[in-house]
């Protein structure tokens, strides 16, 4: 009982110590991220010099393709090390977060950050969120382990970590915490989202004291788009939702195709094998492109030519990620939800009398339903664009086609890209190539849920609660004052429970709490 005491007695100094906390874990995700930003630029920066020398000599061209292949086998001999550092990063740390997989934070750290920087500066269709996500989470879980923190704690620090990380790759410190929240804590309980906002915010510091004030994306958005264009807005979104179950769709297609090499080099191989041949022949839909974004949204890109590049960075991108070469999917969506919503543009040109200046406008518009129909987390896809854009006066427009693609995806049956990615880790046993198995843990964890109005949970008697045995809730707050729960109180739309359980339970408890108490009983 000394690791529950002990639990339980911390819970009355949780607010303070974890924003003290989330601080210093978002000053040290800060600098690791911008030490991997710094790395990725320069290796984009050099591979750029040698594109140019490749195309102009023979024997530079074979050079080129033997510094490219020797890159695919850095990246293979790490992924063969550590599975865990394969693809986005984002569902192993959801995987983690429900006590389903088990990561050595050293090595994810350090074989992620380099493997990462081979792939995505070699030229893959791969992003630097994912990775960055990743490396963030190790950090806190890092800081918790060195600093011999509770499992709770670690778990509130890997969040913390987590929102870091993705604020420091995108300047987006809003979009970090609801990211966070939203796709991989689940709890938006004060202590959770101070204490990521309090990382988020440092780890933004940090990133913009070397990077600069400048948005990610410097697309000008000089005028709202008139009311009387908001029909197309919806269309928009109907097309984007339907898109974006079809990138899914085909993210899991290219994994089966790739499921058939089971040997992890020539699987790694045959993305940068097309990267050597696409610095030569189409650089255009290298790398995560977020330099075409400002071109297509400057109207530098006629129709014909936009549908060719959405066509081949949409393989490329497949290839690359289906790869399992470490790196993400945040910017090669966001890049092919740029010309998605161009086209669309440009489509609707040639029938309507619609102004050029509205251009801009519907490019980020397409990403962000894109974002929202395939990672199925549309407050964060609304607040990405509007911090990456530098532009808050959109939230309308972006707003509804965010929930016009959601909901689309939704209707047509497709599922949120990491839950997706997250199914295929476990089922496949990628959680046992280069890393400790899962271990079962007595310690004691707290699990915090609020209980929705209308829920299963709402007026039945704590005593009803199907949690497994052994399990206590130890806490019951409702309209800020703490109940000592027994087993005849009776819980209320508004109340939050804190559960105390075994660590090798949580991710049954979570299940039980997920139906009982944050679904609303129809």
């Amino acid at each position: 009982m000394n690791e529950a005491k002990r639990t339980l007695e911390r819970v009355k100094n949780f607010h303070y110590i974890l924003i003290l906390e989330g601080m210093a874990v978002g000053v040290l995700s800060g600098v690791v991220i911008v030490l991997f930003r710094l790395a990725i630029s320069k290796a984009e920066e050099y591979m750029d010099i040698l594109r140019k020398f490749a195309s102009q000599k023979v024997f530079m061209a074979a050079a080129f393709f033997f510094i490219i292949l020797a890159l695919a086998l850095f990246c293979a001999l790490l992924v063969k090390k550590d599975g865990m550092i394969c693809g986005s990063g984002i569902p192993q740390v959801k995987g983690e977060m429900i006590d389903r997989i088990e990561t050595k934070w050293y090595r994810v750290l350090i074989f992620k950050f380099f493997g990462a920087v081979a792939a995505i500066g070699a030229g893959l269709s791969l992003g630097r969120e994912g990775p960055s996500v990743q490396l963030g989470a190790m950090t806190g879980k890092g800081f918790s382990r060195i600093t011999r923190k509770l499992r709770t704690e670690e778990k509130l620090l890997m969040t913390c970590g987590a929102g870091a990380g993705l604020s420091a790759a995108f300047n987006a410190p809003l979009a970090g915490v609801v990211f966070s929240l939203e796709e991989l804590h689940k709890n938006f309980s004060e202590e959770v989202l101070m204490s990521t906002m309090a990382a988020a915010i440092t780890s933004d510091f940090v990133s913009r004291y070397v990077f600069g004030l400048a948005p990610v994306f410097a697309v000008h958005t000089p005028q709202m788009l008139p009311l009387k264009y908001y029909w197309l807005v919806i269309l928009l979104g109907i097309l984007l939702g339907a898109m974006g179950v079809f990138y899914n769709f085909s993210i899991r297609k290219a994994q089966d195709f790739y499921g058939h090499i089971r040997d992890t080099l020539p699987r790694i191989m045959l993305p940068f094998v097309f990267a050597a041949i696409f610095s030569l022949i189409y650089p255009s839909v290298l790398g995560g492109g977020s330099p075409l974004v400002e071109s297509i949204a400057g109207n530098e890109i006629m129709l014909k030519s936009l549908l060719l590049l959405f066509v081949i960075k949409y393989i490329y991108s497949m290839l690359s990620f289906g790869s399992g070469a470490p790196g993400g999917i945040f910017l090669p969506l966001l890049v092919l939800g740029s010309v998605l919503g161009a086209s669309f543009f440009d489509l609707s040109a040639l029938f309507l009398e619609i102004d050029n200046v509205y251009l801009a406008n519907f490019v980020i518009f397409g990403m962000a339903g894109y974002f929202a129909a395939i990672v199925r987390a549309p407050v964060t896809g609304v607040i990405l664009i509007s911090e990456m854009t530098g532009s808050l006066s959109h939230l309308l427009t972006l707003s509804i086609v965010s929930l016009t693609a959601y909901v689309t995806a939704d209707i047509l049956g497709g599922r949120p890209i990491y839950n997706q990615l997250l199914d295929r880790i476990l089922s496949n046993r990628v959680i046992e190539q280069g890393r400790a198995n899962v271990k079962r843990s007595r310690k004691k964890v707290l699990v915090e849920t609020p209980v929705y109005f209308g829920a299963a949970a709402d007026g039945i008697k704590v005593s009803d609660l199907s949690l497994p045995k052994g399990t206590l809730i130890v806490s019951l707050t409702r309209d800020n004052d703490e109940i000592v729960p027994y087993g005849g109180t009776i819980i209320r739309g508004g109340d939050r429970l804190v559960v105390l359980c075994n660590n090798d339970e949580t991710a049954a408890v979570d299940e039980v709490l997920d139906t009982f108490c944050r679904k609303m009983k129809l």
